[in-house]
């Protein structure tokens, strides 16, 4: 997997995709009543349904689903811990397989919707997104979230490729044979020292350039594409709601 900035799975990068045709209002639709679904069908059967869901996706937005979650994996001993620690007892039988099964069923939930929302930032060009939420949150509070999500799907990349290089370079330097804890300290300053600096940069480049907090944005507009899009969203949001209709 690449790890450039430019290249990176986690980034809009132009592929010609159908999903990058879609209107951004209905792609994140389709996200948040994905999301809803998969915390509402918990049961191996509603996962894996999901699952093949979210595979199709990342298919559309031509964004190979190995990669997308390769590039999660800092969260998979997060992901991972849950279920051991369920699974462990004090005493014998020491090991409990069958505990570890519902912190699992989380576990695979919360890839499947980062899985979702990497098809998202693959499709999606930030001035779109930076549209999409002024246009369901007008006004002031969305000038300012729409600047602040802006600014965060821009430098996310580029202080995670600072990060690679100040291991780079301190591996370089033998720091491999320092201690876990020296090597940490090294990276983590680093990277808090180039976060720092581009930080101030861009606040200069933002005055210098009369930074704006009412931009002219792209237009937005459904198109025939959107339709299966938004027919997805409303069965999904149907499948999240039904159960608790259903309850007497």
């Amino acid at each position: 997997m690449s790890g450039s900035v430019t290249g990176g799975p986690l980034r809009y990068r132009p592929t010609g995709s159908v999903a990058e045709r879609l209107d951004p209002r209905s792609k994140l639709a389709v996200q948040a009543a994905f999301v809803a679904a998969a915390f509402v069908h918990t049961t191996p059967i509603g996962l894996a349904t999901l699952a093949l869901l979210a595979v199709g996706i990342a298919r559309v937005a031509r964004l190979p689903p190995l990669r997308a979650l390769w590039a999660y994996r800092v969260l998979f001993p997060f992901l991972a811990a849950g279920p051991l620690l369920q699974a462990a007892t004090l005493g014998r039988p020491w090991l409990d397989p069958g505990a570890a099964v519902a912190p699992a069923l989380a576990s695979v939930r919360v890839l499947l919707v980062f899985l979702v929302a990497g098809a998202y930032v693959r499709s999606t060009p930030v001035r779109e997104t930076r549209a999409a939420v002024q246009w369901l949150l007008p006004g002031r509070p969305g000038r300012a979230a729409g600047a602040g999500l802006g600014l965060v799907f821009r430098f996310l990349p580029v202080l995670r490729a600072d990060l690679r290089r100040a291991r780079a370079a301190a591996d370089a330097r033998l720091g491999t044979e320092r201690p876990l804890r020296e090597r940490m300290r090294l990276v983590a300053t680093a990277g808090l020292r180039r976060a720092l600096g581009r930080a101030d940069a861009a606040s200069l480049a933002m005055r210098s350039r009369c930074f704006s907090w009412n931009p002219t944005l792209p237009q937005l507009g459904f198109s025939r594409l959107d339709v299966p899009a938004t027919v997805l969203a409303a069965g999904l949001a149907a499948a999240a709601i039904a159960p608790s209709v259903c309850v007497p």
